[in-house]
Order: C-alpha cells, then structure tokens, then sequence
C-alpha cells in the first residue's frame, strides 16, 4: 500500500501544479469604422492614408493600459489584431469611404498613383483607461498631390467608456477615431472646394 501511496502524492502535486500553470486566452480587439449619421454625397475623390505613426509606447501588441500620468500596464491577455497603426489607417480609410462618398480610399503604403489628397496622420497620444476612457491626440496634414498645397490640423478626443470591459474601451477607441477621419474628411472637402 505504501508504494502506491508515494507514487499518488507525486502524480496529484504534478496534476495540481499543471491546474495552477493554465493561461487564461487571450483576446484580440481592433478598432472598427463608425459609420457617420447622415450618408455623404457620392464623389470620385481619392485618398491615401498614410503614413500613420503612434508613440512607441502603444507599438506593441498588448494593450497598453494608462494606470496614472507616469505608470502603464501591459496587458498580455487583451491584445489589438493587428498593429496598431495599421488598426487606426484602416479604420480612418473606411470612415473615409462613408464620409466622403467615395470608394476610392486606400492606405498607404498602397500606390499613391491618382489620388487626389493624401492624410498623413501623427498619432501623438494613445491612451486606454478601461472603465474610464479612450483618449486619442493627433496632428494631421491632408495635401492635395496635384499641387502640393495642404491642409494640417489636431485631432484631441476622449471618449467615454460604457463599462470596465475591452469592448467597451476599444469601442470608445473607436469613436475617437471617427472623430479623426471626419476632421480629415472636413480638410478634403475644404481643400477640394478651393481647387
């Protein structure tokens, strides 16, 4: 009975130690389009967006969590699909096509070749407060490539939260976001109107 005895604590304390050494998944968030409230006329513009830089900070894979002014938190379980750049250029190009009325929106480093203006976005500040806000600060300059003349702005939004949850904040992300391509979308038309 005795040797059963000494093989069973050893297999338990392993079986126990492998319960304890589980991951929890991890989950993958991106920011979406918002589709404006009322549809634009359509148009044969066309856009380029891009470049699109963001601090090192937030050019990770992880969420990056603002705790206080001086203190971040990489979360390894809640992560964004896709580089965060690429993210925030692909979500501003579809705000684009809606806002603008016009299919013609690519991001960079896609030909620039026939496009009519290119957004070039600095991201300057990406914070994320789940339960508290989204927060997005960024300069841009739309240019018409024809004849260079351009158009340069800032972009500072904070958004809201609707819970603690990752949804939520990267919902919140994505209004911010919306908010930037439509002061993009305002620089085309202003720019377009004065051709």
């Amino acid at each position: 009975m005795r040797p059963r005895l000494a093989l069973a604590l050893p297999c338990t304390w392993l079986l126990l130690a492998a319960g304890c050494g589980s991951t929890p998944p991890s989950r993958f968030y991106t920011i979406t389009a918002a589709p404006p409230a009322t549809p634009a006329a359509p148009s044969d513009l066309a856009v380029v967006v891009g470049p699109v830089s963001i601090p090192a900070a937030v050019d990770r894979p992880q969420i990056v969590v603002t705790v206080s002014s001086t203190q971040v938190w990489l979360d390894e379980f809640n992560r964004w699909a896709s580089p965060l750049q690429n993210n925030i250029g692909r979500a501003v190009a579809e705000n684009l096509v809606a806002m603008l009325g016009t299919p013609r929106v690519a991001t960079a480093p896609q030909t620039s070749v026939g496009a009519d203006y290119r957004a070039a976005i600095e991201v300057q500040r990406f914070d994320s407060a789940p339960g508290e806000a989204a927060t997005l600060d960024a300069v841009w300059t739309v240019s018409r490539t024809a004849d260079g003349k351009a158009s340069t702005g800032r972009t500072r939004a904070r958004e809201a939260t609707a819970d603690k949850s990752y949804d939520a904040l990267a919902a919140a992300h994505s209004r911010a976001v919306a908010r930037l391509s439509q002061d993009i979308a305002d620089a085309v038309r202003t720019l377009d109107r004065a051709r």
